[in-house]
């Protein structure tokens, strides 16, 4: 590897690329710390947190985008099967279930080239496509998680709707 592509994957953080990209969306967010940062997104059922998270070393992008569903009171094996059945047919990323906060989350991570000329794009894209799939599955996780309707009735009825 040339001097030139280490000096560049020592300095570049992409993270100033989502900063400079969510700015110009008119998404607000706060940098965390140097490798993170979190945003608020209007979403049609409630609103979203996403947070991305660079680890330098590995080369690594994490993004997740919780979904603001929340109860105290969740039965934690009709969750896990509504995240099985979800997730079979996802190609990118994959929903899971934040115990700390009882609240469901899409993940999906990314390794960065050391030449990433198309990244605003494809972090764009990236975005785009973790908040269409937590408005498409919001009302699937509230039936199951709130209104307590089993999961694979709760996905059939949110996927034909």
């Amino acid at each position: 590897m040339a001097i030139s592509a280490v000096e560049k994957q020592d300095t570049y953080n992409p993270i100033d690329s989502i900063e400079y990209i969510l700015g110009r969306d008119n998404i607000i967010c706060e940098r965390r710390k140097e490798n993170e940062l979190v945003a608020e997104v209007h979403g049609k059922w409630d609103n979203m947190l996403i947070f991305f998270a660079f680890e330098p070393h590995m080369r690594c992008l994490h993004l997740s985008c919780l979904l603001n569903i929340g109860t105290a009171a969740v039965d934690r094996s009709k969750m896990f099967e509504l995240l099985a059945l979800l997730n079979e047919n996802l190609w990118l990323g994959h929903f899971s279930y934040w115990s700390e906060q009882k609240m469901p989350i899409f993940k999906h991570s990314i390794i960065l080239q050391d030449d990433e000329e198309l990244f605003v794009h494809k972090i764009g894209q990236i975005i785009e496509l973790a908040i269409m799939e937590c408005e498409r599955v919001y009302p699937i996780f509230n039936a199951v998680m709130k209104q307590n309707i089993p999961p694979a009735e709760a996905l059939h009825a949110g996927l034909c709707n």
